[in-house]
């Protein structure tokens, strides 16, 4: 049996919050029912198309483990079978641009009416506020949030992640809300509205920034690497390169074959408790007990020094001879890995953190796994539906939908083009 079992999430979703979220819920083992306009689909289906006639990558890696189903919400017949779903389902998932439920006729006092023990789940942009009708996409979620202000080198501009923390973060964020929701409902037998603006997710995972902030009111970050430069602090959060958020020291250093490799580089932190492994690996041994290296405080102001001269000594090395090394020793390194060296290793498709996926149209395609590892109910993951795919057996199994109504229902148009004998 799988956790979620037995619960029925209605996904109104679309492009990458949202659909983060909800497929979540269905590697848990949620019935999720996506919602798409008849003949156009999530958008995201035709978005950066790599192979002809079938859906993206796009699409195909943020809808596992669903079931799609055609409907012109605008139709009469539409807003009539939707109402169904609602009184049918235990979730409803939406991230439309602010006030495109009410205009269908589906405010969230409505759909209580409907079905008071659903709860209702939301992204947006922006939270309450002067921003909040405002359009938000990952990169300006990351700006809003504080992500990019200090992300980057301290003498080049603002820089965005290639981790889509303001999108994939915030369904993320919202898929454990709506956990959390059916848990408080078991209790109350009410369901309720939860919501997660894109801003406040990006602010949570970029929390030890706004702690620095706070830590700049008495006095300079020395952890960072101008303070060892001599380069004043101003009154926000500077960008810090590579330096380790955490305190604990860390770079970015080359590796064997920097010159040809892009991504040969570790990062390498020199943890206090590590230290005189550190120096005997790099043959320092005198910075063990010299004065200005012996203890943490004293190295803060020649970092640029220290790490350069473990650089020296990582430059012979490869990234994953730096792992072999150091790993024993309890010093902490990690290997910079590129995209395809993560594809390639076969460690994380034994875990199920990638997986391979067939699919009718596009054939074999990889994709991320489900992160998180339930030991009673292992997530199988499952290929994205085809546009309305399952809009047959929804109208009939779920629905209830027979005979001359279900002709009704095809007839009207609302639900795309269905054939009445596929539901039956």
């Amino acid at each position: 049996m799988k956790a979620l079992e037995g619960i029925k999430i209605l996904d109104f979703t679309h492009v990458q919050s949202g659909p983060t979220c909800t497929q979540l819920l269905a590697w848990f083992g949620a019935d999720v029912i996506k919602v798409e306009r008849p003949g156009v689909g999530d958008a995201t289906r035709k978005q950066l198309v790599d192979v002809p006639g079938a859906d993206s990558l796009y699409f195909t890696m943020l809808n596992h483990n669903k079931r799609s189903i055609e409907l012109d919400s605008k139709n009469a017949t539409g807003k009539e079978v939707l109402t169904r779903l609602i009184e049918e389902c235990d979730v409803l998932v939406e991230n439309f641009a602010p006030g495109a439920l009410d205009r269908m006729g589906f405010s969230w006092e409505r759909i209580q009416q409907i079905n008071p023990r659903i709860i209702m789940a939301s992204i947006k942009g922006f939270g309450p506020g002067k921003y909040a009708d405002c359009k938000v996409y990952e990169n300006v979620a990351q700006c809003a949030g504080g992500s990019a202000s200090t992300t980057g080198f301290l003498d080049g501009p603002p820089l965005v992640t290639g981790a889509q923390i303001g999108d994939s973060g915030t369904g993320l964020h919202l898929c454990l809300g709506i956990v959390t929701a059916l848990f408080q409902r078991e209790k109350t037998g009410r369901g309720q509205k939860v919501s997660c603006a894109m801003q406040d997710s990006v602010l949570n995972l970029a929390r030890v920034k706004l702690r620095d902030q706070q830590r700049l009111q008495h006095g300079p970050l020395k952890e960072y690497s101008q303070y060892g430069e001599g380069i004043p602090f101003g009154d926000a959060t500077p960008r810090a390169g590579n330096d380790s958020g955490g305190g604990q020291p860390g770079r970015i250093l080359k590796c064997k074959g920097w010159e040809q490799d892009p991504n040969a580089y570790t990062y390498f932190i020199i943890q206090a408790a590590a230290w005189e492994k550190v120096c005997d690996v790099i043959d320092k041994p005198e910075w063990k007990t010299q004065a200005g290296y012996a203890k943490p405080p004293e190295r803060l102001d020649k970092l640029n020094e220290i790490f350069s001269t473990i650089e020296e000594w990582t430059k012979t090395k490869t990234k994953f001879e730096v792992m072999d090394i150091c790993n024993p020793l309890d010093i902490p390194v990690g290997p910079i890995l590129s995209m395809k060296e993560i594809a390639e290793d076969e460690g994380l498709y034994a875990t199920g953190t990638m997986v391979r996926v067939d699919h009718p149209e596009r054939g074999e395609y990889l994709s991320v796994g489900c992160p998180v590892k339930l030991s009673d109910s292992p997530a199988e993951v499952r290929r994205s539906p085809l546009l309305g795919e399952h809009t047959a057996e929804i109208l009939s199994n779920v629905l209830g939908y027979r005979g001359d109504e279900l002709n009704r229902v095809i007839g009207s148009g609302a639900v795309g083009d269905v054939k009445a004998e596929a539901a039956e």
